[in-house]
């Protein structure tokens, strides 16, 4: 009898019902064998990596100053400091790099030297002439009419003049621009391929035969023999003065090494193609970093 009511008993309960109110919730496992965040819920950095984050990048006050340059994509410091004119490795120092191959993107760069007005240096304006004629404001140009005077005027004219060269010789004066003071010689000896246009080559293809030597055009000192900046392969860049430097690219050996004093005419490379499509000189004059016309600078041939 008891058996039938056990077995009655177990009939009329439900099967398929689990007893999930008495399920106790499986034990926590230990930390360190949690498993990661879900990619629902990112994890909420750290307060050192938030810090790292939002660090502005060295020089960034200076962003938009006049003597200063904000890095973009693709820049190298070579190419940084041939568009302004600059030594590399003064760059390197006025900013304290400690690896001139790591600069970020976003980074400010100072580019003119400690001291000197970046808004003066951008505002100098580029002549077309290498050298700058100094003559007194009173002389006339060659070919112009002077305007007949009596003797007893040109004897006042002759003494007031007298006068007056006497009072600016007692007066300071100031130091001559000796940049534009140089004198140019063609780099090499072959016919011009392909003349100056600043929205592309920015300077002089100089044809000529492998081997040809290519020279200084004018006394300076080597800032970069190498071939780090794409496009130009074996390059020097001569720097001659605060206002002017020379590229001369495209070349298949080089003789000269950084920081060597170099005169003009001295050979420093030899003709070649390196990261070009032909044998040539590619030839360029920077007035402050900016490309000018070398023709309107070189003697005539």
């Amino acid at each position: 009898m008891a058996a039938l009511v056990i077995w009655l008993a177990s009939c009329a309960s439900p099967t398929n019902r689990a007893p999930v109110e008495e399920r106790k919730p499986p034990p926590a496992r230990p930390a360190s064998t949690a498993p990661a965040a879900s990619a629902a819920a990112p994890a909420t950095p750290s307060p050192g990596a938030e810090a790292a984050a939002t660090k502005p990048l060295p020089g960034q006050e200076n962003a938009g100053k006049p003597g200063y340059y904000t890095v973009k994509s693709g820049d190298t410091l070579i190419r940084i400091a041939l568009d302004n004119g600059q030594n590399w490795r003064d760059v390197v120092r006025w900013n304290a790099l400690e690896n001139p191959n790591l600069i970020e993107v976003g980074q400010v760069l100072r580019v003119v030297p400690p001291g000197q007005d970046g808004a003066a240096a951008s505002t100098k304006p580029v002549t077309g002439a290498g050298r700058v004629e100094n003559r007194p404001l009173d002389t006339k140009p060659a070919g112009a009419a002077a305007p007949p005077t009596s003797s007893a005027s040109a004897a006042a004219s002759t003494s007031a003049a007298s006068a007056a060269s006497a009072a600016a010789a007692r007066e300071p004066q100031p130091a001559k621009e000796v940049d534009d003071n140089l004198d140019w010689l063609w780099p090499a000896a072959g016919p011009v391929g392909t003349p100056f246009d600043d929205n592309k080559s920015k300077g002089l293809a100089i044809l000529g035969k492998a081997g040809d030597p290519v020279l200084a055009a004018a006394d300076g000192r080597v800032v970069y023999a190498g071939a780090g900046l794409r496009g130009y392969g074996n390059l020097v860049i001569v720097k001659h003065n605060a206002t002017y430097l020379t590229a001369y690219a495209h070349n298949q050996t080089l003789l000269v090494k950084e920081e060597q004093v170099v005169r003009r005419g001295q050979k420093i490379a030899e003709m070649g193609s390196s990261d070009a499509d032909r044998v040539q000189l590619h030839f360029e004059i920077r007035r402050q970093g900016k490309p000018i016309d070398p023709a309107k600078l070189l003697p005539p041939r």
